[in-house]
Parts: structure tokens; sequence; C-alpha cells
């Protein structure tokens, strides 16, 4: 096998997620034969270092030996049972741990398949919650401009990502879309944390009109991920709180992507001492091995739902997967190399590092912004560096990145003329400096036309 003849029988049977078809007859698919540590390597010998994590689920690596060693051995034992009558001691112990990790307040846990089942599952409880309180008019909910929660017809209705949602806008339910508090727009000398409390003038207004028919708001703690790596101040997580309890008004958190150590704390939320109503968690779960999700949520709203199955108040949620015994062992797993390493002071010097290599790009010309939470670092690329002018998108200079970068060994996979580094935590500083020279040169080889 090699990789030319594996696209033609990929080509030939499959439909790829976020892609567009057509371009695979001149951009070709890489097919990978296997993974080590932050390196994949296709049936070519060509190696390339995962630069974007792939889409952010692997934390400590590619083929790491000890979830892959834990999962082994729970598929000799017991690979899956119904989780609704039954239980099993890996989706207990998991609960228990990760209820241990999570802000104060939290003391529930919902299994789910993915994140976007996450977000569904926590919108749903929320709604639900509020019909069993007696509050039948609280049907909506509130997000931030520029978010994104997944592509299932809830958490897309939830998000603001015009590229993923416009075409489906029938089908959607309506909710309430607030200017945000994305730094980027911040005026010249002002700084994240004064200009997320200013827009948060705009958060504040939108309660005091709607929150009598408002369940939740929900929001991406600190950075917006997939709307273009847009990050702000732990103050306006603040705000928020306050004001949800004001108007008592649930908070979801959807830290699918910025959860287990990516924003330089475990969860963002702590950046902010804050304890949100429902915390969706994902994505680094599992250490890119399996899919899970959780939903972590306080036992006000799970007494809600506890009462005589005549009264009808039961929170009917399933997926044939919940709680997969595979997945929980994997996860535990995952939360053992936490314990066990002091992942987040360690997260810390790389993302020191990072800053380090990526200096150099504040003077590009055509580079408007280096923004770093963590270990997420953006680089947006820009037309016109004083005016902020954008390429237009049409000219797809980020993909021209992503294909200098392949030839170089390195997966960088833009969002439009978003650079952005998002690696696997096993990343050393050598292997940072080298993916910070081909985005330099990516991007170098993009704009020059």
């Amino acid at each position: 096998m090699n990789n030319q003849s594996l696209s033609q029988r990929d080509l030939a049977v499959l439909w790829h997620p976020c892609t567009q078809m057509k371009d695979h007859e001149h951009l070709p698919l890489v097919p990978i034969k296997k993974g080590q540590g932050v390196w994949l390597e296709d049936f070519d010998g060509n190696r390339y270092l995962d630069a974007v994590s792939s889409w952010w689920v692997n934390v400590f690596g590619h083929a790491n030996p000890v979830i892959s060693a834990a999962i082994k051995e729970q598929a000799d034992t017991l690979e899956q049972v119904i989780f609704a009558g039954f239980t099993h001691e890996p989706g207990i112990a998991l609960a228990e741990q990760l209820l241990q990790l999570v802000p104060f307040g939290l003391s529930r846990c919902f299994y789910a398949d993915n994140g976007s089942a996450a977000v569904e599952v926590a919108l749903k409880m929320s709604f639900h919650y509020w019909q069993n309180v007696g509050q039948s008019q609280k049907t909506r909910f509130i997000t931030l401009e520029n978010s994104y929660h997944g592509e299932t017809l809830g958490a897309l209705a939830v998000g603001d990502v015009s590229l993923y949602k416009q075409t489906y806008k029938p089908l959607l339910m309506d909710v309430i879309t607030v200017p945000g508090p994305d730094c980027y727009y911040r005026e010249p000398g002002e700084s994240w944390h004064d200009y997320s409390v200013r827009r948060f003038a705009l958060m504040e207004q939108t309660l005091v009109q709607h929150a009598d028919s408002v369940c939740a708001v929900i929001v991406e703690p600190l950075v917006q991920c997939a709307g273009s790596m847009r990050m702000y101040d732990p103050v306006y997580l603040q705000l928020l709180r306050d004001a949800c309890d004001r108007h008592r008004v649930h908070l979801i958190a959807d830290e699918i992507a910025v959860g287990f150590g990516r924003t330089g704390t475990l969860f963002a939320c702590e950046q902010a001492a804050i304890s949100p109503d429902f915390m969706c968690l994902s994505k680094g779960l599992t250490g890119g091995f399996l899919p899970l999700a959780a939903v972590l949520t306080t036992d006000s709203i799970y007494q809600a739902f506890y009462d005589d199955y005549v009264n009808l108040t039961a929170f009917l949620h399933s997926h044939s997967y919940t709680g997969n015994p595979l997945a929980c062992r994997a996860a535990l797993a995952t939360l053992s190399i936490f314990r066990q390493h002091n992942v987040v002071a360690d997260n810390r010097r790389l993302a020191e590092a990072m800053a380090r290599v990526t200096a150099r790009f504040h003077a590009h010309p055509q580079v408007a912004e280096v923004r770093q939470t963590g270990m997420i670092l953006a680089i947006e690329l820009v037309k016109n560096k004083r005016s902020r002018e954008a390429y237009p998108w049409q000219e797809r200079r980020g993909l021209k990145v992503y294909q200098y970068a392949l030839s170089q060994g390195v997966l960088l996979r833009p969002l439009g003329n978003v650079i952005y580094f998002m690696p696997p935590y096993v990343i050393t500083e050598t292997e940072l400096e080298w993916l910070a020279e081909v985005a330099w040169q990516g991007i170098h080889h993009a704009v020059k036309a």
C-alpha cells in the first residue's frame, strides 16, 4: 500500500468532514499509517508534526503507551454495556475523579458521545429544568457572536459562525446573539481586561431585557476556537457569572476545546474563579483516543428531575454508547497522567516557549496580531496591517500555508487566514522552533502573491 493507492480507494467511497471534496482533485489526501508522540507517518514514509492535535483532541501524543495499555486491558474485560439500569466501575470512577477536578458546586456527571452531543444535553437539561420548576416561559438561549458549539442542530443554533450555520438556518431554533468580547477589536492601547469589561455591558443589557424568557447563556471560556481562535479576558466570565445569578439564568461553559490544560489551567473557568451551572467536556478527555463527552452539573439541577416516574420529570436523553467502558478507561488513564506529572506547570513553560519562537511574527507586515492563551497561539494574516483589512476569503491564503507546511512535514490547518498552534503537550522546544520556522516560511509563501 502507498499514499496514491489508498487515496484512490478513499475517494471512491468516502465523504470527509468539513471538506469540499472537489478540492481533492488537486489537493492530495494524506493517508496516515501510524502516529508516535507529536508525529504522524504516511504510507510513503513521510512524517508530519501534528501542530493541531488532530482537531484539538490529542493531549499526550499519538499511541501514548499509558492510555493504549488501559484500553487494551479494558477490551479484554468489558467493551460495552447498556448504561440505563446498569453501570460499571470505569464509568463510576471517571465521574468521581472529574467531580473532584472541576469547579466547586458541580456534583453530577452525565455522559454523551462527543462535544456536540454534550452541548445538546446541556441545552435540553437547562430547558427541561425550567419546565420542571414551573418556569415554562423560559425557552430561549443567549449566545455570543462568533461562537461555535458544534454541528448538531441544537449546538449549531447556539453558535454564530456563518460558514457552518447559514445553510441550515431554517432548521434552527431562534436564539439571542450578543456582541462578544473578542479582544481583536479593542481600541489601540486598550487592555484585554478593559475591553472585555466594556463589552460586557451589552450582555448585561440583553439579560435585563430578556432574562424572563431565557434558560441559559452559553459561552466558550476565554477562547472562541472555531471562531478564528479569538480570545478575551477572564473578567468577562466573572461578570457573566454574577449577572446570570442576579437574573436567574443558567451559565453553560463549553470547555470542550479549552479544557484539560489548554489555556494554562486545567479548566479555563478556573482563571475567572467561577463555577458554571453546566460544564461540557470532550476532546482531550480521552487523550484523543476515543469519543466521549461529559456534562457536569449541580445537585439543585439534578434534584429538579428526581421524582416519581408517573410525574414524567425524568431526563429521557440517551446515546447507545453512553458511558462506554473503553472510552471511560481511556479518560481515566488520561487523568492519571495529569496526576502523575505536573502537566499544567509544564504547559506554562511550553506556552512561554511558543511565545518566544513566534516573537518575530509580531513585526511581520502581513500579521495583524499574534495572540495567545496558554497552549493556544494564533497568528492573524491580513492584507493591510495598519487598517487590518482582511484578505478576501476566496483567495484561501491559509490553504497555501497548509500546503506549504505539509511539504515541509508539518500539519497546520488554518482557520481561514488565521494560522494557529495547538499541539500535543509532549511537543519539545526544538519541535516548537521548527514549527514556527515552517509557519514563517509558509506565511511568506502565502502572501507573496
